[in-house]
């Protein structure tokens, strides 16, 4: 019987055990992963079609996801967010999302991977919306991939991750930009949140950062992989970095985001 040729696939901080079969991606599945695929269908019958549509277990134990064509953005192709209409169009997906899945009913038996748990539940988050997990495809599809740490959460946890990663808030000399604020503006703006979401959100664009930091830490500190691992490479220096610098500038936040 002919058998379609596996190839792994890299991006994003955890792929390890990520392959392709033609049309379909093989990972490595999880208790969470009845509750994920029962979220991702539940999308797509909502009408989102940003994110991969699942497609089983296959014979070797591992969840079969349909494959997302293009390319990840982050480093490499950033500047298809650069322009204020390209973050602009994140914003308008992640709003997509939020209200697809707001209709959402977890199945009663659902178990999450929480990594970071969330301040509040009022839906099911993703989690780690970020520029390594944003497939494009040119300048037609873009699409969310990486839904295994979806878990209960808040709109506004989901859009502080966001922010710190397509604004971007970083202390990083090369990432830090002098427009951020104009460009948190934009980015509340083309999601459509209110006045009280807004000032909801400000708080936590730092205190959601840090807690990354917080978590590689804890589980370096435990031995954890991959986290051990990202912990001595300075990725906890960084979070850090990027958490003191958008703590420092939350009037600035508040400003540009109420102003």
């Amino acid at each position: 019987m002919y058998q379609e040729e596996e190839q792994p696939l890299s991006g994003g901080n955890v792929s390890e055990g990520v392959v392709r079969v033609g049309d379909t991606v093989r990972r490595p599945a999880g208790p969470w992963t009845p509750a994920v695929h029962a979220l991702l269908t539940h999308l797509h019958e909502a009408g989102f079609r940003a994110a991969p549509r699942p497609l089983g277990i296959d014979d070797r134990g591992r969840e079969v996801l349909s494959f997302v064509r293009g390319e990840i953005i982050w480093p490499d192709r950033f500047a298809l967010v650069d322009p204020s209409e390209g973050l602009a169009r994140v914003a308008r997906l992640i709003r997509d999302f939020h209200d697809a899945v707001a209709g959402f009913t977890p199945p009663s038996d659902a178990r999450w991977n929480a990594l970071v748990p969330a301040d509040g539940a009022d839906i099911i988050a993703h989690h780690d919306l970020a520029p390594w997990n944003l497939v494009a495809d040119g300048e037609e599809a873009w699409a969310f991939i990486d839904w295994d740490n979806a878990a209960p959460g808040t709109r506004l946890w989901d859009l502080a991750y966001a922010a710190h990663g397509f604004v971007p808030l970083s202390g990083h000399p090369h990432w830090q930009r002098a427009d951020a604020a104009d460009r948190l503006r934009a980015f509340a703006d083309a999601y459509g949140l209110d006045e009280p979401g807004r000032r909801g959100l400000v708080p936590l664009l730092g205190r959601r950062t840090r807690a990354m930091h917080d978590f590689l830490r804890d589980q370096a500190a435990l031995g954890n992989q991959p986290w051990a691992r990202h912990w001595a490479e300075g990725h906890g220096d960084a979070w850090r970095s990027d958490a003191e610098y958008t703590e420092r500038h939350e009037d600035q936040w508040l400003r540009a985001l109420l102003g």
